[in-house]
């Protein structure tokens, strides 16, 4: 009995997994796309996070942020570091500032059995009182195994907000949000 409830102990202990994507990396593309804007003196702001996300996978562990960073900060920083290396930040002395809410935030590890998605609607607000949305649905190859499925999710989280941002700086009216008033 006693080795039974030890290999339980062990198996309980082992079960759980939390999966991580990749701290987040400058896309060649946005970059090319802010900095063909000729703005400077941005700054970002808070971004807040969707009513409601379940960070499950499958059982096997939760999906997190690197750095105890929340889904919303990730994406707040991608933004930054994008205009950081765009030379577009500026954060002691912005001409304005861009806040946002993550108004839905989904993922699935089992989209037809071994796809997955993430699903980002994202609302820019500038500190001019303009604002857009975005939004990503982006797909990926997950698996079968949920181990397997739940990394794969996590990584996917990376080049899911990658689009998500070149969908914002690459928008039409995303330069007005940069125009200060």
């Amino acid at each position: 009995m006693k080795q039974y409830l030890l290999a339980l102990s062990v198996l309980s202990l082992t079960a759980c997994s939390t999966f991580t994507p990749q701290r987040y990396s400058i896309s060649a593309d946005n970059n090319v796309a802010l900095k063909s804007m000729g703005v400077s003196n941005i700054g970002v702001g808070a971004f807040t996070g969707p009513a409601s996300f379940d960070r499950a996978c499958r059982g096997a562990g939760p999906i997190a942020p690197p750095d105890n960073m929340s889904f919303e900060a990730y994406i707040q920083k991608a933004l930054s570091d994008e205009l950081k290396v765009a030379g577009m930040f500026d954060d002691k002395a912005p001409n304005t500032t861009l806040s946002g809410a993550v108004e839905q935030l989904s993922f699935s590890s089992s989209r037809g059995l071994t796809g997955g998605e993430w699903i980002i609607n994202l609302r820019v607000n500038s500190s001019n009182g303009k604002s857009i949305s975005v939004s990503e649905h982006y797909l990926f190859e997950s698996g079968f195994v949920a181990d397997t499925a739940c990394k794969q999710t996590a990584e996917a989280y990376l080049p899911a907000v990658q689009n998500l941002i070149g969908k914002l700086v690459k928008s039409p009216e995303f330069k007005s949000l940069l125009v200060a008033i």
